[in-house]
Parts: structure tokens; sequence; C-alpha cells
């Protein structure tokens, strides 16, 4: 199971980020949750969305450099250790994390060199898997509506 992350090439400038959320809050999308990365001129932004398709298409339709990666995004418990343990099940079976940032409270978001090997390990694993349903859900549910 995976959720679909948006990224979003930019020019490393003020404003850019910022042009990118009035997209999403123009077409109702919530972010989930984001990273922004700087390559000194450009950068990355990866955004965990509620509406993927919704967010997609107001960035194209804007003209904006984008793609759609999918990454896990997992429920930790929220105690010492949990973060590390989890990412040591991937290192010990050659998973490299290529990069991770945290959402809300403790889900956090994987980009990883094998999706459904990590996934199929991890299901072994006491920690809960979050769908890209289960993201709609949390913001329906925030905002007393039904998913």
């Amino acid at each position: 199971m995976t959720v679909s992350q948006i990224s979003v090439f930019a020019n490393s400038r003020p404003g850019h980020m910022g042009r990118v959320l009035g997209l999403f809050e123009e077409a109702g999308v919530s972010v989930r949750g984001f990273s922004a990365a700087d390559t000194g001129e450009y950068g990355i932004l990866r955004f965990v969305v509620d509406r993927p398709e919704a967010a997609l298409a107001a960035l194209k339709e804007a003209g904006c450099a984008c793609t759609v990666t999918p990454v896990l995004c997992l429920k930790l418990e929220d105690t010492p250790g949990e973060l590390s343990r989890v990412i040591g099940v991937l290192a010990r079976c050659g998973i490299n994390v290529v990069y991770c940032y945290s959402m809300i409270s403790t889900y956090i978001v994987l980009s990883v060199t094998d999706a459904e090997r990590a996934r199929e390990l991890l299901a072994e694993e006491p920690v809960e898997m979050i769908s890209q349903d289960d993201i709609a859900r949390f913001v329906a549910a925030r905002d007393g509506k039904e998913a």
C-alpha cells in the first residue's frame, strides 16, 4: 500500500512555494505532509495531499513541472527508538531510504528503493500502513464531512 507524493520542481526564489500552495488552496486540496529541498537555483517541493488527482490537475493547468511518486506512509508509535527500529528493518534487508519526512503527528513518509518489498517487510512489523483513502478520511473527519 502506497500513497501518492507530488513533487514540484521550482526555481528557488521567494514566492514559488506560496504559488503552489495557493493552487492547492484554490483546488480545495489539503496538504498533509511536505518537504522542501533546495539544490541551489532550483528546489524540489514534495507533498502528500488528500486529493492528489485534483492537486496534479491544478499544477499541470498552471504549467508547473511535477511528478507523482508512490511512497510509503507509516504511523509509528510515539516512543523513543521507533523510527530507528523501522529504518533498521529496511537496512537489514538492503533497502535504502532515499529520503523521508514527517507528516502530522507521528506519520512519516518514506521514499525507498523497493516500495513493494519494504511494504511486505513492514507489514510484519507493529506499524500501521496509511493508504491514500486514509489521508482523505483524516481530512474529512477534521472537516466533519464524509470521505
